[in-house]
């Protein structure tokens, strides 16, 4: 029998040296998934049985490869949402939970809100569970996403569907109070900047977007334009150095009012809204 702080210690160490971020944190779930508790509780674990310790070297062995935590729990928590996610799907960061916020905010009973990009439903299944009066529609592209959606958004109420967000919901045009997205918005030539657990594991189509990273959010604003009724507002992430070009998409088109940026709780340019001119 091996004690429990003996294994967070050692795998701890292994994952910092693997240069993972939050090797504590990484380490301590990685351990509570594999003994089927929390981590608030593993304090009430003194021994750990070797079956166990087996699993958890193998889990932790992935982990120092880069391959992403919520993969090999197969959950991400979103805002007050649990999310089943795995190979094939863009795995929620907690940085979108600023947008899915603000989406949160506009939205009321009885109001039409449209994601598109919708990726695992993270933004979509958060805004219905937090304004459950909402009308909720979202759509996807890749197929496996797809998947991890219509899964996530099961019994939802949220209306899913499989298609490009530049033709879709041509039903709902005009009528749409609020537009989400979280396009991809990665330059291509910034391949060697995203981080492994991003770089190697999540979809590219949810990571790349053209040569300076804009191409999605050029079709966002022209799918937006046509969905929202007027006075409606969007909301859109983007990377970080993205602060001023990605309002400037919209600035240009000479169609939006409010257009402001917004910082995340680091102080980093995170995400764009604005309002459709009456």
């Amino acid at each position: 029998m091996t004690t429990r702080r003996e294994l967070l210690r050692e795998a701890a160490a292994r994952l910092r040296d693997a240069g993972v971020a939050s090797p504590d944190h990484d380490a301590a779930e990685l351990l509570a998934h594999v003994l089927g508790t929390t981590r608030s509780r593993l304090a009430l674990v003194e021994l750990v049985a070797p079956s166990a310790v087996e699993e958890y070297d193998g889990l932790v062995t992935r982990r120092a490869a880069r391959e992403p935590l919520q993969h090999l729990t197969g959950v991400a928590w979103f805002r007050h949402v649990e999310l089943a996610v795995g190979p094939g799907v863009f795995v929620p960061r907690p940085e979108t939970e600023l947008l899915a916020g603000w989406a949160v905010e506009q939205a009321g009973d009885g109001c039409v809100v449209v994601d598109l990009c919708t990726g695992s439903g993270a933004v979509a299944k958060a805004v219905k569970d937090e304004v459950p009066g909402a009308d909720v529609h979202a759509v996807e592209l890749d197929e496996t996403a797809y998947a991890w959606a219509e899964r996530n958004l099961a019994g939802t109420g949220v209306d899913l569907r499989h298609g490009d967000m530049a033709t879709a919901f041509d039903d709902l045009a005009g009528t749409v109070d609020v537009v989400t997205c979280n396009p991809p918005y990665v330059p291509l030539e910034a391949w060697e900047s995203v981080a492994p657990e991003a770089r190697d594991h999540d979809p590219h189509l949810a990571l790349f977007s053209g040569a300076d990273g804009l191409d999605a959010i050029r079709v966002l604003e022209r799918r937006a334009a046509v969905l929202l009724r007027p006075g409606g507002v969007v909301g859109f992430e983007h990377a970080d150095v993205q602060g001023e070009s990605a309002p400037a998409v919209l600035a240009a088109a000479g169609r939006w009012t409010d257009v402001r940026d917004h910082a995340d709780l680091a102080g980093r340019a995170r995400y764009t809204t604005a309002r459709l001119a009456r």
